[in-house]
C-alpha cells in the first residue's frame, strides 16, 4: 500500500514538472550558460547602441552642465534671501532707533503704549518676513530641481530611446 501512494504520487510530481518545463525554463536550462549567452547576445543584437560611446559621454556632459546649472540656481536664490534679509534687519533696526529717539521727554504711559504698539507690529512683521524669506528660498529650490528634473527626465527619454530594438 505504501508503495502504491509512492507510485502516485511519482506520478503527480512527473505531471506537474512536465507542464512546468513548457511554462518556464528548468534548473538545468538556467544552469546551461551557452543558452543564457546565447539568449542574451540575441538582445543586446536587439539593441540601437550605434556610437554609444559618445552618446554616453555627451550625457554625461549634459548631467554635469545641469547640476552646475541648478547649483548656480541655488546659490542665486540664497544669494537673494541672504539680501533680504539684511534689508529686513536694517529696516527694523531703523525702526526701533526712530522709535526711541522720540520717547525722551514724553510721558512713561505713552511710551509704555508706543513700544507695545512697536512690538506688536514687529513681531507682525517679523512672521511676514519669516514667510516671506521661506518663500524666496522655496521658489530658488524649485527652480534649481526643475532643471534636475528635466535632465532626469532627457537622460531616461535617451535611454529609453537607445534600448528600443532595431
Amino acid at each position: 500500500m505504501a508503495t502504491a501512494k509512492k507510485a502516485a504520487a511519482k506520478k503527480t510530481t512527473d505531471s506537474s514538472n512536465s507542464s512546468t518545463k513548457a511554462e518556464a525554463p528548468g534548473a538545468a536550462d538556467m544552469l546551461n550558460p551557452m543558452k543564457n549567452l546565447k539568449a542574451m547576445t540575441d538582445r543586446l543584437q536587439e539593441l540601437n547602441l550605434t556610437g554609444g560611446a559618445s552618446k554616453l559621454l555627451e550625457s554625461g556632459q549634459k548631467d554635469l552642465q545641469a547640476l552646475m546649472q541648478a547649483n548656480e540656481k541655488s546659490y542665486q536664490g540664497l544669494q537673494t534671501v541672504v539680501q533680504r534679509q539684511t534689508e529686513m534687519i536694517k529696516s527694523a533696526i531703523t525702526e526701533w532707533q526712530t522709535a526711541a529717539k522720540e520717547m525722551p521727554g514724553k510721558d512713561p504711559k505713552a511710551n509704555l503704549a508706543k513700544l507695545d504698539e512697536l512690538g506688536r507690529q514687529s513681531f507682525q512683521r517679523a512672521i511676514d518676513d519669516i514667510k516671506e524669506l521661506a518663500n524666496l528660498a522655496a521658489k530658488s529650490q524649485a527652480d534649481a530641481f526643475e532643471l534636475v528634473r528635466q535632465r532626469i527626465q532627457a537622460n531616461v527619454d535617451e535611454v529609453t530611446k537607445m534600448l528600443k530594438p532595431k
